[in-house]
């Protein structure tokens, strides 16, 4: 069947780094955490196009350990791939080092890590057809920059064989993200080049052995946007895979930039995951998109019409377990949040920890992850001391964040206060009194600005300030990650005196 849709991401948000596996009919893909828990999403589809997510593989503290973890540091570029019944993941925590863990099941549970002795990030794997298997990764501290391999146990872990340079990429900086395919009787090498910032492409080379000598494509490279003024930029950090009918296509990350007059351009939603479809050239090459850049529209007569998965815009946290969408930052607290507690409500504790530290608050959020959106919850709370505080935050890091958020003044009582956090600015813009201790907390966002509002129940909606998204950008808040809308309590110092219930989280795309 044909299908023709727009070159917008398969999943939108911060999503980067894809890697997928197919199995059948069905593919599997991951992607990157960093800080937030749990770690890696796992999603599913029978398309290519719509994916729904099914689990998250790293779920237990003995699987991630993000303790004092700063900001984009934790989990980097994991590799999804099938063997003999398992599934096997493999990534990097920066903070510790490499491991993989494997599943029977795509959804979980999970092993523990079997921890590699493997130096650099990035770290991938490649079964092939003798049995034998290989990790290849990037350089270590001290090593020559390029992309090393060894063979490696899989059931202790333990590398066999020396590190030996493969390939040290087509001479643009950082290459990593390397994954090793055997096509045609070749071996290929696709590995990621030039930064994952607007510079950002893919390569390849290819031996008749995997342990090389590897020869560059002279057309590399064979996907990136840069120096161009499409729409997506920043695209690279490739993986292949073929369906079942032959054809190949390439899942990659890729940013959608804002250009603001006199302010340039910025890009604020994360890295997200495109596709493209893959083609050989007469000489044996991997060609992606259109001559390695992304057409406006995309028609492919092999993927077939699988149904669009649709999150539930609305959750009433009726549930026992937290959807899937929602993430913790770093690794949650026990005691912090509850579902039973107050049945029907999601209850958080604040603890000292604020959204400006390098810690763990009591929070839980999901990715922004459309320009224009809306987000609202409804929550109870009354606090009695100076520092409680509980509210919805609209997140980069702690250092770039706004919040609109219910809290006590000894002066006037219960307020509401809309807050930026830029750097090294805090301020509080706007407050007001408020009479109950039950409010409707919103905002509506645009491509390049947060509107943000309040609501007591059965009045009116009223503006409550307003933020630049450019603020919240990577190019400036720096790091890997992108925006979250977060529901957060704390006490600012001390454990906030009361926990704060929120009824609804409401999240819709415009």
């Amino acid at each position: 069947m044909s299908v023709t849709f727009l070159q917008e991401p398969v999943i939108p948000g911060f999503y980067p780094d894809p890697s997928l596996c197919r199995v059948g009919s069905d593919y599997y893909l991951v992607t990157s955490t960093f800080h937030y828990s749990p770690g890696v999403p796992i999603f599913h589809s029978r398309d290519l196009v719509h994916w729904r997510q099914i689990g998250h593989c790293l779920t237990r503290r003995s699987q991630l350990v993000l303790d004092g973890c700063r900001s984009s540091l934790g989990n980097w570029a994991p590799t999804l791939r099938y063997h003999n019944g398992k599934f096997y993941m493999i990534t990097t925590n920066v903070n510790i080092g490499s491991f993989y863990v494997w599943s029977e099941k795509p959804e979980g549970p999970w092993s523990d890590p079997v921890w590699v002795d493997w130096l650099g990030i990035d770290p991938s794997l490649f079964f092939d057809e003798d049995g034998r298997v290989y990790i290849t990764g990037t350089a270590g501290p001290e090593e020559p920059v390029g992309i090393y391999q060894s063979e490696i146990d899989m059931e202790t872990g333990k590398i066999l064989t020396e590190r030996r340079l493969l390939w040290s990429g087509s001479g643009g900086h950082a290459p990593e993200g390397p994954h090793m395919y055997r096509v045609h009787g070749m071996y290929y090498l696709m590995i990621a080049e030039g930064g994952t910032e607007y510079g950002h492409m893919v390569t390849i080379a290819r031996a008749n052995s995997p342990y090389g000598p590897f020869e560059g494509n002279p057309d590399n490279p064979i996907l990136s946007h840069r120096s161009t003024n499409h729409s997506i930029q920043a695209t690279g950090h490739a993986d292949l895979v073929q369906m079942e009918d032959g054809s190949w296509w390439a899942l990659f990350l890729g940013i959608r930039p804002v250009s603001v007059p006199f302010v340039g351009r910025y890009h604020h939603l994360g890295r997200e995951t495109f596709l493209a479809p893959v083609t050989w050239s007469a000489e044996g090459w991997p060609v992606i998109g259109d001559q390695s850049k992304m057409t406006e529209r995309l028609t492919a007569q092999t993927l077939i019409q699988g149904d669009e998965y649709l999150p539930v815009s609305i959750d009433n946290f009726d549930s026992t377990q937290l959807q899937l969408c929602w993430n913790f930052l770093r690794n949650p607290k026990s005691g912090d949040l509850s579902l039973d507690e107050r049945p029907g409500w999601l209850a958080l504790h604040g603890s000292a920890t604020t959204l400006n530290d390098i810690g763990s608050p009591a929070f839980i959020g999901r990715r922004q992850q459309h320009f224009n959106c809306n987000s609202s919850t409804f929550l109870s709370f009354n606090p009695l001391h100076e520092g409680d505080e509980a509210g919805l935050t609209v997140y980069m890091n702690e250092h770039y964040h706004y919040e609109i958020a219910l809290t006590y003044d000894s002066k006037i009582g219960r307020k509401v206060i809309f807050r930026r956090r830029i750097g090294s600015l805090w301020k509080i813009e706007l407050e007001a009194k408020v009479k109950g201790s039950s409010i409707i907390l919103g905002l509506d966002a645009e491509p390049s600005t947060y509107s943000f509002y309040y609501a007591e129940p059965n009045g009116e909606k009223i503006p409550f300030g307003a933020g630049e998204c450019s603020m919240l950008s990577t190019e400036v808040a720096g790091g890997f990650t992108g925006v979250y809308f977060g529901l957060y309590a704390t006490g600012n110092g001390e454990p906030c005196s009361v926990p704060a219930y929120f009824d609804w989280f409401e999240y819709t795309q415009q």
